[in-house]
């Protein structure tokens, strides 16, 4: 299985962010064990970061491996639809 590779980007600790965080960190556990990075990078510190990914809108998820690059923004609080989104329902 090839590794995988996410940053998430939030902006502070509010609800929304935890949800996503949660959501995310339950999928790749269920379905990567041990086989995933997943970075969390708040633009409020991190708003260079920000800039150079091109990040518009929070939360904004970015699977950066395996390729393709991928992107999804907004509500990530489905994990089915997250699931189907990454193509990780089928793993």
């Amino acid at each position: 299985m090839e590794r995988y590779i996410f940053n998430l980007f939030i902006a502070g600790q509010d609800k929304v962010n935890k949800i996503a965080i949660k959501s995310l960190t339950s999928i790749c556990e269920k379905y990567l064990k041990n086989n995933y990075e997943l970075n969390i990078i708040d633009i409020e510190e991190h708003p260079e970061i920000a800039d150079k990914k091109k990040i518009i809108a929070i939360p904004t998820l970015i699977k950066e491996l395996p390729d393709p690059v991928q992107k999804i923004i907004g509500d990530l609080s489905d994990i089915k639809n997250l699931e189907i989104e990454l193509g990780l329902e089928n793993l």
